[in-house]
């Protein structure tokens, strides 16, 4: 009789484990964006090209866009020139195969930098 107790005992502590275990992950395994979970704080300090814009054209652009490739975005005149391409480009959804940059995409924070330097005037320094 004991040694039935106790295989009760284990198969009831088993259960147990089985249906918190289950919980856990069920609860862990919930579904977010990108966009529900990034960075997509409004800046609120001015935006300018040298400080902001350059450093995240030059970690995700200049790959492609370096001088003598098509379309350069390797000067502040070239960015300035091309804010609306630019923008349009970095703000598809992902898949569209027109999407910027390629194979990757930039922080909800990086992409409103260059929508807030466009309503700063698009300020160099």
């Amino acid at each position: 009789m004991g040694l039935i107790f106790i295989e009760f005992f284990n198969m009831k502590k088993l259960t147990h484990f089985w249906i918190i275990s289950s919980a856990v992950l069920l609860t862990a395994c919930e579904s977010s964006t990108y966009e529900e979970i990034s960075d997509n704080i409004p800046i609120l300090l001015p935006v300018s090209y040298t400080a902001d814009i350059k450093p995240i054209v030059n970690n995700n652009c200049i790959g492609c866009h370096s001088a003598g490739s098509f379309k350069p975005l390797t000067t502040y005149d070239q960015v300035k020139e091309n804010i609306d391409g630019i923008l349009d480009r970095i703000q598809r959804p992902a898949g569209d195969p027109g999407k910027m940059p390629q194979g990757g995409s930039l922080s909800a924070a990086q992409i409103n930098m260059f929508i807030k330097w466009k309503a700063d005037g698009l300020t160099e320094n």
